[in-house]
């Protein structure tokens, strides 16, 4: 069986439980705690298992992958129904360049160790942090509400099944609503957020339900 090492919150770890979920793969969920002053994934024996020390890794017959993004590749070519990438090439670029916008452009600059090192580096309070985190969604969010501004009304992103752009989108809308980003200029984005949360597999999913949730 596959080991998922997991953080509940972790938003990287919720698009790869959505992944599996979709994929209806069983997995072993190993929570490892992330949160500053604890710091499991920078100990061993986390710390072995993935360098970069970083959630999530996933434990295959063949070894770990880290980075979200590779695993859920890596999910949709051992087990390619349902698709994540649409077949159509077109089609699939249009995917990746909204999946990687939240992947590469929103996610990285609020992280937990960007956060962290700003809070302790340059002694940002609390309401500077917020205002980072903001700025950065906000930002993001205009570019993918305007790219998909003339889209058909469909369930989801690119279609009526959900795809790697909805697997990015509801962990990221998740962290948005967090840290009370205003969602009103983003209304497609709402749309489709609040449609695939009903969908069983982004249910299964969420951090609420993970074993290692904290109830607050």
């Amino acid at each position: 069986m596959l080991k998922l090492y997991d953080y509940w919150r972790s938003s990287a770890a919720y698009r790869v439980r959505i992944g599996l979920a979709l994929k209806g793969v069983e997995y072993e969920s190993i929570p490892v705690n992330i949160i500053p002053g604890v710091d499991e994934q920078m100990r061993e024996p986390y710390r072995s298992k993935n360098p970069q020390m970083r959630v999530p890794a996933l434990e295959t017959e063949q070894g770990i992958i880290t980075q979200s993004l590779s695993i859920l590749v890596w999910l949709d070519q051992m087990y390619p129904n349902p698709r994540l990438m649409p077949a159509d090439p077109w089609l699939g670029a249009q995917v990746r360049s909204f999946a990687t916008t939240i992947a590469t452009d929103i996610h990285p600059l609020n992280n937990t160790s960007v956060l962290t090192r700003i809070r302790l580096e340059f002694g940002a309070s609390e309401d500077h942090v917020g205002e980072w985190y903001r700025h950065w969604i906000k930002l993001g969010f205009n570019a993918l509400e305007h790219q998909v501004a003339k889209h058909p009304d469909t369930k989801h992103v690119f279609g009526d099944e959900p795809t790697l752009a909805d697997v990015m989108l509801v962990p990221q809308m998740a962290n948005a609503r967090r840290f009370k980003t205003d969602l009103a200029p983003f209304p497609r984005l709402v749309a489709w957020d609040e449609s695939a949360r009903q969908h069983p597999a982004f249910i299964k999913a969420a951090p609420e339900n993970q074993k290692d949730a904290v109830k607050q």
